[in-house]
């Protein structure tokens, strides 16, 4: 049993419990305050677990030439890349009037700290769990200074090799139990042929007491459902309120259509993955009794015969008689009553077959 523990007050992961499903608002809000509150309610409203941002102390994120250079992307919000960054980031305030939202609406909230200062204002936030963007995943002062608050951690892998990710596991298991990985491909849009949904059962196998998830960047939903299949316990997926905006993740994000789909689908593949236990089911009854087949007689056998595997055939009979994978069981046996050609060979008159027809 992989190991559980609980991600949010009251939201265990791992084990059965339901796939924790993460609305990644992260900078797809264009910077405007309102915007990422109608993000908050329609992660919420499509049945997401969490809505999370992404947060970052932008002078302590890049060095002073990243910040100064220029950016003439199409998504870019101002000539260098410092303006275009410092347009997206909300301030300490502006992220507690988000956090009052969401727990107004009803919806866990937390973000991605970009960087160790970022971290340290989400800890006195008082964030659910923290998120380790791919970006940070191999930068292994950070991953122990995370670990060491004590805090559940939800770690991406994206740009990692599995040799990285050991050493990524070892390093937090060292400070903190309560943590989860995901399979992740960092590249958005996200083809199918770069998915590697195996990941997640290579996970699984190397770390069999943490819970794995997934972070998808592809479009669409099927493949982020199969990650559940799989046995992902978290997803993440980016959403948007329109895939045209202006942003390189909108392309790779879910309009509210597509998450509520998604919430339905992961739901509904849960029901089906069962227990594991191969049996008959009570609701195959009917096709049991209408179809199930069992032994009859394939010739007319006399009371006192001992029966023989010719004597014998599988039909569909009335009334059912014993079940036809008990056939071999027969053979050497000696029939109580006579039988007509085709009666079905009930176990009453079998001399010490002595098993009951299942129902």
């Amino acid at each position: 049993m992989p190991l559980e523990f609980e991600l949010c007050p009251g939201r265990p992961i791992g084990g059965k419990h339901p796939c924790f499903i993460i609305a990644e608002i992260g900078q797809n809000h264009q910077g405007d305050l309102k915007i990422a509150k109608e993000m908050i309610k329609m992660a919420k409203d499509c049945g997401a677990d969490c809505a999370k941002f992404q947060k970052s102390e932008l002078v302590y994120r890049f060095n002073k030439k990243a910040l100064e250079r220029p950016y003439t992307s199409k998504n870019s919000w101002g000539k260098t890349y410092g303006e275009h960054k410092r347009h997206l980031e909300f301030s300490h305030d502006q992220y507690r009037e988000l956090q009052k939202y969401a727990a107004e609406v009803g919806i866990f909230f937390t973000a991605s700290g970009m960087d160790e200062m970022a971290v340290e204002f989400l800890h006195e936030l008082d964030v659910p769990f923290f998120k380790v963007g791919s970006g940070d995943t191999n930068n292994f002062p950070y991953l122990e200074k995370t670990a060491k608050k004590g805090r559940p951690m939800v770690v991406s892998s994206g740009m990692q090799s599995m040799e990285t990710m050991r050493r990524v596991y070892k390093t937090v298991k060292q400070h903190n139990q309560n943590f989860t990985i995901l399979q992740c491909t960092s590249a958005y849009p996200l083809e199918a042929e770069d998915v590697n949904l195996r990941v997640i059962t290579e996970y699984q196998k190397e770390f069999p007491d943490i819970p794995i998830g997934y972070s998808g960047h592809e479009s669409g939903i099927s493949i982020s459902v199969a990650a559940v299949a799989l046995g992902a316990k978290v997803i993440e997926r980016h959403i948007t309120l329109d895939k045209t905006w202006k942003g390189s993740d909108h392309e790779a994000s879910l309009i509210p259509s597509e998450l509520a789909e998604l919430v339905r689908s992961v739901r509904l593949v849960e029901r089906a993955l069962g227990s594991g236990i191969k049996q008959m089911l009570p609701c195959e009854k009917g096709c049991h009794d209408k179809l199930g087949k069992s032994v009859v007689a394939k010739v007319k056998i006399p009371k006192g015969t001992v029966l023989t595997l010719d004597m014998l055939a599988v039909k569909v009979a009335e009334p059912m008689g014993v079940p036809a994978e008990d056939i071999f069981q027969l053979v050497g046996k000696t029939v109580t009553e006579e039988l007509e050609e085709d009666d079905s060979v009930l176990p009453e008159v079998v001399d010490s077959y002595g098993k009951k027809a299942k129902c």
